[in-house]
Order: structure tokens, then sequence, then C-alpha cells
């Protein structure tokens, strides 16, 4: 249910000013750290950031989809590793539990994920396995009343300070049908977490190896039925892709507000760069660019909330946006020329930063696949 006007115009203008006054002038220290400070973490656990998307009844706020695009979308006008911070409990760490938990998992986990207690991880990818998400091959075996859990998995945003990870693991045979999800408490016997990786971008958010060594996972905290983790993995990865897509717009935004306020005080010629017609085009087309992935991101999540598929929608929204906030950064190291390129200025960290929502989530070629398979199967 959505929120009242009043109420979520102030949330929005809490996050906004946040964004502005607390975190941006953080972002060179964050980078220089390659860490979050906890007194932050703190605040983003008191403003309810960690429970956003978790139904109030289990102490969240309750956004609908389109009131959480618009969350990220202003969250996404500072480093995007501050948004990562919570961005696992929000999203794909915790809307396996969401969409397919029972009641009695929802109220063992999901209080303490919506308060920040608990921070969760999403284990999908693995060492020999990415895009072809089907072919897991960490092995879940059943053992009386437990599951033992072996296996690796890579890449995994949030693992460093993760309690609970929803992890995919081969129960069955081949292929799509053989996977199902699994809740798994970090502090299991067996599980091990390797050094974070270092990273191109998003200094300050963490990935790492996740290792299950027969780990006995209860079989209770099995998510739905076996065989059913694909199917809830792929539905979890649907909300995601729209979040992380209002991300890229609010970066996007945030680019170009800093695109014009250099282009309007730099002299070059005798005039501000903004007066020079090749440093409008641009400027035009990041803006049309970013507008463009705004309507798109919030047509679909109002489509999401009507309860329509948007599967293709979705995947159209990331692939869009996270090319087009590539380009927009892309554009912004030229505007800024020499300085573009200089750490001081910021804006070749968020040219770094912005090249990862590209990848992760979902590739730019598999929501190409996609949306050429929906489009297909509706008939174009």
């Amino acid at each position: 249910m959505a929120l009242d006007a009043e109420t979520f115009d102030a949330l929005i203008d809490m996050v906004r000013r946040f964004v502005s006054e607390r975190l941006r002038p953080l972002e060179a220290q964050v980078e220089a750290d390659d860490a979050i400070p906890d007194d932050v973490i703190r605040e983003m656990r008191e403003m309810g950031l960690y429970g956003l998307s978790i139904d109030e009844k289990y102490g969240g706020l309750g956004l609908t989809m389109a009131e959480e695009v618009r969350v990220a979308i202003e969250l996404g006008r500072t480093t995007p590793a501050f948004r990562s911070t919570f961005g696992t409990n929000v999203g794909i760490g915790s809307q396996g539990l969401v969409i397919a938990g029972t009641e009695e998992q929802k109220a063992e986990w999901l209080p303490r994920i919506a308060s920040g207690e608990v921070v969760t991880s999403f284990a999908l990818t693995e060492p020999d396995v990415g895009s072809d998400s089907a072919a897991v091959k960490t092995r879940a075996v059943r053992d009386g009343d437990v599951y033992k859990l072996s296996g690796t998995k890579r890449f995994i945003t949030n693992a460093d300070k993760a309690d609970l990870f929803t992890v995919m693991a081969r129960t069955g045979g081949e292929g799509a049908g053989g996977v199902s999800a699994f809740l798994v408490p970090r502090d299991l016997p067996g599980l091990s977490v390797g050094e974070p990786e270092k990273k191109m971008g998003q200094r300050g958010a963490k990935v790492a190896d996740v290792n299950f060594d027969e780990v006995p996972v209860p079989a209770r905290y099995r998510l739905g039925e076996e065989g059913e983790g694909f199917k809830i993995a792929m539905r979890v990865l649907d909300r995601g892709r729209l979040h992380i897509s209002g991300v890229c717009v609010g970066v996007a935004e945030r680019l170009i507000a800093d695109c014009v306020a250099y282009a309007s005080e730099r002299k070059q010629f005798g005039k501000p760069l903004a007066e020079h017609q090749l440093i409008q085009a641009m400027i035009a087309d990041a803006k049309t660019e970013a507008l463009a992935a705004r309507a798109l991101v919030l047509q679909t999540a109002e489509m999401k909330d009507g309860g329509e598929n948007t599967t293709m929608e979705a995947a159209a929204a990331k692939y869009y946006a996270s090319e087009m906030v590539g380009r927009v950064a892309d554009r912004a190291v030229q505007i800024f020329g020499g300085a573009g390129y200089i750490a001081d200025y910021g804006i070749e960290r968020l040219y770094r930063d912005v090249r990862l929502f590209r990848i992760y989530e979902g590739t730019s070629q598999i929501q190409q696949i996609i949306i050429a398979r929906e489009t297909v199967k509706r008939g174009g």
C-alpha cells in the first residue's frame, strides 16, 4: 500500500537532504578509506533505509515499487557505495524471503532485516557461473532435517558484513528445475567468507567469495519448494533491476548538474563552456537520455505495482538506464576535460563507479536476450 502523499514527500525530502548534506561531503573519504563510516550506517538504520521495501508489519516502510525507485533516484546522487550499504537488505538480499518465505521465516528474519540489525546478501554467482545462472554447481544434499551445503559463491555483494545469505544451490538434476533457494545464517559451521576483492570502482562497497563446506542448513530454512530456487531468483532480480535502474537515473542527474555547474563557470575562447554549441550538444544528449530513462523506470514501476508482468520492461529499464549512465559519465569527463580525469573533481570516480551497473544483476547482454525473448513471446 502506498504511503500518503505528505508522508512520502517528507521521506523524499529527508533522503534528499541526507544525500546532499551528509553523504556528498564524505565521498572522497569513502574512496580513500574504502569504507562507509560507522556513524553513517547508524543514521541509515535510524532513517529506516534498511527496510524500505519490507512490509510495515515487520517494521519496514513498506514502499511500493514506484516509491522505492523514486528513493533510489535520490540515493543515486551520491557515491553508489552508500546505497549499496543497505541495498541488499532492500532488494536482492531480502526479496526472496518476502516473495517465497513462510510466515515463520518472515517473522524470524524480516524485523531484524528492516532495522538493519541483520545485513543480508544474495549468493547466486559462482566461479564458473555468472550469466548462466541456471547452471549453479553449489550442492545441497538432504540429510534428515538438514541440507548439507557445499560449494563456492563469487563476487557476493556485502558478503563481508552479511549475517544472512539467500543461497541458490542444486538439489536436483541439471538446469533451472534442479535449483533450490535457502536462507543461510553466517554463523553456521563450515561457512567462511574470503577477503574482499579489489575493484575498479564503488570503493566502500565490498564483494567477496563465500565458501560452504558441508554447511548444515536446517530444512525449515529452505525458501519455497525444492526446485523453485531459479524461479524465485528471477523474480527477485526483476525487482532488483528496477531499483538499480532508478539509481542509474539518479547518478546521471547528478553528473548532468555537475556538468552544467562547471560549464557555466569555466571559460574558453572568452565565454563560458556552456555557451559553446558542441558542449551544449553533449548536455542536451545527456539530459534527453536521462529523462527517457526516468520515464521508463517510473512507468515500469507503476506497472509492477499494478500486478502486471514486467519481466521484459524491467530488463529494458535496466538495459537502457545502465547504458545511459555510462554514456552520461563519459560525456561528463569530456566536458570537464583534464579536470574530469583528475580525482579531486570526483567525475573520474563516478565514471568508474557506474561501469558496474552494466554487469551486475544481469549484464546488458542478458537483458537484451530477455527483452528479445519476451517481445517475441508477446508477438512483438
